[in-house]
């Protein structure tokens, strides 16, 4: 199974692991900066984790490495805003030779 090319991924960002809620609020782990990736701003109608409507701004792309750090509620800091985790999947090919991937779903 062939992992997406760095080079295929022209865009960076910042991921912040949500990591619960407490006395002061929503709880962020340490931020891991120039995450590579590739962004698509486009709007569309997706599901929560509760199953619950919500409009998705962006859609972002990047290596199945970072799988544990978009967990839905985690803070993406983007070019031209901060987004936050709605799902994410991991993308294979069942060995059939197409990129891996991880896809992002941010509000």
């Amino acid at each position: 199974m062939a992992e997406i090319p760095t080079f295929m991924l022209p865009h960076r960002v910042t991921v912040q692991p949500y990591e619960g809620s407490g006395a002061m609020g929503d709880v962020f782990g340490t931020g891991i900066p120039d995450v590579p990736c590739m962004l698509d701003d486009t709007r569309k109608l997706v599901r929560d984790p509760e199953g619950v409507e919500v409009v998705s701004e962006t859609t972002l792309v990047t290596r199945r490495q970072y799988a544990g750090k978009f967990e839905p509620g985690s803070r993406v800091t983007l070019p031209r805003r901060t987004a936050t985790v709605i799902s994410c999947a991991e993308r294979t090919d069942g060995g059939m030779g197409g990129w891996q991937h991880l896809e992002v779903v941010l509000s």
